[in-house]
């Protein structure tokens, strides 16, 4: 059977299988990499239809180069998936480009966010003479059809749904219209084939899968690839397969702390709360942890509680923004005082509180900075990201950058730290940054902030050095930009 390598490229570190965010994480205050469970994934289902499989995350692992080729020589790799992100897509093709000149039979796949349904101007700005086929689709439901058509029977392959093939010189576009609702369907990612040490809760260092919980999301926000790219209908695993999955890891993988990814854990309350029952029923109550994303609209403190009870220790919420002309024309469907009342909830929970908050949209003037700033020292979260919004092809925010003119040629190579626009309308990019710095100073070091993580990790010493290390990063990135 021919031989399909999965891999995170060497390079930088970025969430390259969170296609909604593709987070920078070497230039974060507080974001740690999460798991390659889209690799995972591709290596269940291709497994299943008989394909040998080796898989690496050479980012994570700080490889090179000659670690990829030296491991494509001895594992004769016939087809090539590579995961790629906006910022990173020119020195990933880079990479494909020294691969191709070594090893000129290997089919490469790039898959990514940035190749959902893609414009022909976007193409027109990547060297893609090296790549075979482009995955915007749900490639863990398209890689093992892929391989198998290319391999097997290419007149198949024009039946794939989101996917890019070549014919007759020219990108070929396939159906992007259709999701798969049956999530349950999917094998669980091969955590056998996957570095598990490498993904790590932050405080603690232990190992932290990342269990996929649902797809899509109905809400509009304007800077939110998620409605595009993965559809507006709320496709729900069923908590009994997630449980499955949780059980899987713990028992076979020991792994005890886990990252439910979802664009919004506890939209359907109901959901919510069977699965949190199902934990607290069995018998891994009170051995693992978890970490959950929500809106702050809507929350309850019923369900805060019973996740708490559940095993979850941090709720992470999009509060976006203080400014309510911010969160109006961003379209997030939640207020300031929504944003303060769901923050409240959570801590009276037990809950510690992760906030993300976006500024430099095109409208906003130095008073919505401030209002941000001032909604982020209000709640006074556990902790914090503050990103310069970036409008990444396919959102309502790309859109009305470009209307306004405040892309300079192109948002490929960009990310939420590397001036993603020349700024809004009111104040350049270097004002937005010199904005984001000095409040990510202010606020991480506080005499009340710094006590109350210091209080947290009494006698508690790796929780400690972890927060020492984490303050040093925070500070030298914060200052070096």
């Amino acid at each position: 059977m021919p031989t399909v390598s999965l891999i995170y490229p060497p390079g930088l570190l970025f969430q390259r299988g969170e296609d909604r965010c593709q987070s920078n994480i070497d230039s974060s205050t507080a974001t740690s990499m999460r798991a390659c469970n889209d690799l995972g994934y591709a290596a269940a289902a291709l497994k299943q239809k008989g394909f040998e499989v080796w898989l690496k995350d050479y980012q994570t692992e700080r490889l090179s180069l000659d670690d990829l080729q030296n491991d494509l020589e001895q594992n004769s790799g016939d087809m090539l998936m590579l995961s790629t992100t906006n910022a990173t897509v020119f020195s990933d093709l880079q990479i494909v480009k020294l691969i191709k000149e070594k090893f000129p039979e290997i089919s490469v796949v790039l898959k990514g966010a940035i190749f959902f349904d893609p414009e022909d101007e976007l193409l027109a700005q990547l060297d893609l003479i090296n790549v075979d086929y482009l995955i915007g689709g749900e490639s863990d439901f398209i890689i093992a059809d892929l391989a198998q058509a290319h391999f097997y029977d290419k007149t198949k392959i024009k039946q794939i749904g989101g996917i890019l093939y070549r014919a007759g010189g020219q990108w070929v576009k396939t159906d992007f219209s259709q999701w798969h609702d049956d999530l349950d369907a999917l094998p669980f990612p091969d955590r056998s084939l996957m570095n598990n040490a490498l993904y790590l809760r932050p405080d603690t260092q232990e190992k932290q899968a990342t269990i996929a919980t649902s797809r899509g999301c109905p809400s509009n926000c304007v800077f939110c690839l998620t409605p595009h790219i993965s559809g507006k209908k709320l496709r729900l695993r069923s908590p009994e397969n997630i449980f499955a999955e949780i059980k899987q890891c713990y028992e076979q993988f020991g792994i005890r702390n886990f990252f439910f990814k979802s664009d919004t854990f506890t939209i359907n309350k109901a959901w919510t709360i069977a699965l949190c029952d199902l934990i607290i029923n069995s018998d891994l109550c009170g051995k693992i942890e978890w970490v959950a994303n929500s809106r702050v609209n809507p929350i309850d403190q019923e369900t805060l509680i019973k996740m708490k009870k559940a095993g979850c220790w941090l709720v992470a919420f999009g509060f976006e923004s203080g400014s309510p002309e911010s969160l109006e024309k961003m379209k997030k469907g939640a207020t300031v005082e929504q944003n303060k009342a769901a923050a409240a909830m959570a801590k009276k929970a037990g809950l510690m509180v992760y906030g993300f908050y976006l500024i430099g949209f095109p409208w906003e003037k130095k008073e919505n900075l401030r209002q941000t700033a001032d909604l982020m020292f209000a709640i006074d979260a556990d902790f914090i990201e503050l990103h310069i919004a970036t409008p990444f092809y396919g959102t309502g925010l790309y859109e009305m950058a470009k209307e306004e003119g405040l892309i300079d040629e192109s948002v490929l190579g960009k990310d939420y730290f590397n001036a993603p626009t020349i700024g809004t309308k009111y104040l350049s990019i270097e004002e937005v940054e010199r904005f984001r710095k000095k409040v990510i100073l202010k606020y991480h070091l506080r005499p009340s902030y710094i006590l109350r993580k210091l209080w947290h990790a009494a006698f508690k010493p790796r929780i400690l050095k972890n927060y020492f290390v984490f303050g040093l990063k925070l500070i030298k990135n914060t200052l070096k930009r």
